[in-house]
Parts: structure tokens; C-alpha cells; sequence
């Protein structure tokens, strides 16, 4: 009986190493792809059979990318619109936060149900109403039609998340400061904000990554070359009559490296301050 059972346990150790490796290779193989195609010829790239492996190993699409001052301005763009957003989502959440989490006023759980009950909502059904307010306030391909749609959807959220933490830091923080004389707004900057450095980070993190990767807005509401974002440049070349594969896969790979670098730097924080806000 006791063999049997060993050998029981042995198959679905066996079985669940099996569908982890396969899950790996689900999701590892795409990012393989796309790094070993950035390195091919675009002729390669339509090559019958496909090569796992580049035959000629050639920079020609990072050269092309990083060569071209228009293809740069994407990058300018992305990272000019996910700093100023995530800047201001970290400011403005962390002030409703404190608000939230601290003290109790009139309206309060139907502004919690109102800001929860935004995150219900499919970003595509509000497209239409977005532009026309940018149009309407000439706003239309600006910087600050990106900034403030993009705020609308960041911001929910980023409340949430620091309300959660903040909940997680006891009251005695605040009562020690008020008895030595300090107002809230002491508390908040010089107590519990550099305590907070957890949840601001995963804040920080979160509202980074959606503003980098977003499409659908930043292709409705520009329309420059001078102001489109990194997303928008990798689908502006798949053009009429030709495909650059190469170029598409190598934007993809650099648009990538700093969503991982910013990511691998702040895991530790970005873990704690998510699973925090989680626990309360």
C-alpha cells in the first residue's frame, strides 16, 4: 500500500512538473520569438520554413530604430506622458488615500462606491466622449489629451490600492504627532509618507506600466507623428505594401527592457506594498 501510494505521488509530481514546463514554454517562446526575430533580416522573417534561430545575426533593425529621430520621438513620448501621469496619479492618490483612510466625513462610502464603480466600466466605451471633449477644449493631439485621459483611468484604481495600504499603518502614527503639536498634513509628509514607500512604489509601477503599454487612446486622440508613443510607432510599421517585421519585433524588444528594469528594481516594494493593500 505504501508502494503504491509512492508511486502515486511520484507520477503527479511528475504530471505537475510537466504542465509547469509547458506553461513556461507557453509563455516564454513568444519573448523568444520576438528577441530572436529583432536580431533577422525582414527576408529571413518570411522565410519558409521559419528559423528558429537567426542564419545571419545583423543589428539592421535596432540601427534602423535607433538611427531614425522619428522612431526616437515615440520613446520620448511614452516616457514623457508615463512620467508626468504616474507623477501626478502618485500625488493625487496618496492625498484621497490619506483623506479615505484617516478621516470620516459626509459621502463618504458613496465617493468609495462611485470611484470602485468606475473600475467597471470598458475603457472602449468611453473612447467617443473622450474625444470629443478633447476636440471640443482643443486639446486634440496635445500632450494633455493623453495626460488627463489617462489620469481618469490610473487614478481610481491608485486610490484604492494606497487606501488599502495606508489602512495597514496604525492611527497611533497620526495621535503621536498631533500630541507633539504636529497638524495632518505633518503627518502625512513627514510620518506616513516615508513609511509608505512600499504602496507609493507599486502605485508608482502599476500606473507606469498601463500608461506605457496603452493603445487605444493614444492613437485616437493624436494624430503627429510628433506625438505618437511607442505602441502606436510598432503598428504605424505595418504599412500598405510592406511589413518591417525586424523593426517591429526590435521597437517591441526596447520598448520592453525598461517596463523590465523599472520592474526587476522595484519588485521588492512592489510585491509588499500589493500584497499590503491586499491583507486589509
Amino acid at each position: 500500500m505504501a508502494r503504491r501510494n509512492t508511486r502515486r505521488e511520484k507520477l503527479i509530481t511528475l504530471a505537475l512538473h510537466v504542465g509547469l514546463f509547458a506553461g513556461l514554454f507557453f509563455a516564454a517562446f513568444p519573448i523568444y520569438w520576438m528577441l530572436a526575430s529583432s536580431f533577422k533580416t525582414n527576408g529571413e522573417i518570411f522565410a519558409l520554413p521559419p528559423t528558429i534561430l537567426p542564419k545571419i545575426f545583423t543589428f539592421e533593425a535596432y540601427a534602423a530604430i535607433l538611427t531614425d529621430p522619428v522612431k526616437l520621438r515615440f520613446f520620448f513620448n511614452s516616457y514623457l506622458v508615463a512620467a508626468v501621469v504616474t507623477i501626478l496619479t502618485v500625488f493625487i492618490a496618496l492625498l484621497a488615500a490619506y483623506g479615505f483612510s484617516r478621516f470620516t466625513f459626509r459621502g463618504k462610502a458613496a465617493l468609495s462606491t462611485l470611484i470602485i464603480s468606475t473600475q467597471t466600466l470598458p475603457p472602449i466605451t468611453l473612447l467617443i466622449p473622450f474625444f470629443g471633449l478633447v476636440v471640443s477644449y482643443g486639446l486634440f493631439d496635445t500632450y494633455a489629451a493623453l495626460v488627463l485621459t489617462y489620469l481618469v483611468f490610473t487614478l481610481p484604481y491608485a486610490i484604492l490600492l494606497m487606501t488599502g495600504y495606508l489602512n495597514t499603518l496604525p492611527r497611533d502614527l497620526d495621535e503621536a504627532v498631533a500630541v507633539d503639536g504636529g497638524s495632518s498634513w505633518t503627518a502625512l509628509w513627514r510620518v506616513i509618507v516615508p513609511i509608505s514607500v512600499p504602496g507609493i512604489v507599486a502605485t508608482s509601477v502599476y500606473t507606469f506600466l498601463l500608461c506605457w503599454n496603452e493603445f487605444l487612446f493614444a492613437l485616437t486622440l493624436t494624430k503627429s507623428t510628433d506625438m505618437r508613443t511607442v505602441p502606436i510607432g510598432i503598428q504605424l510599421l505595418m504599412g500598405q505594401h510592406a511589413f518591417e517585421w525586424n523593426q517591429m519585433m526590435a521597437m517591441s524588444v526596447l520598448g520592453s527592457l525598461p517596463l523590465l528594469v523599472i520592474y526587476l528594481i522595484a519588485q521588492r516594494y512592489f510585491l509588499a506594498g500589493m500584497a499590503a493593500g491586499s491583507v486589509k
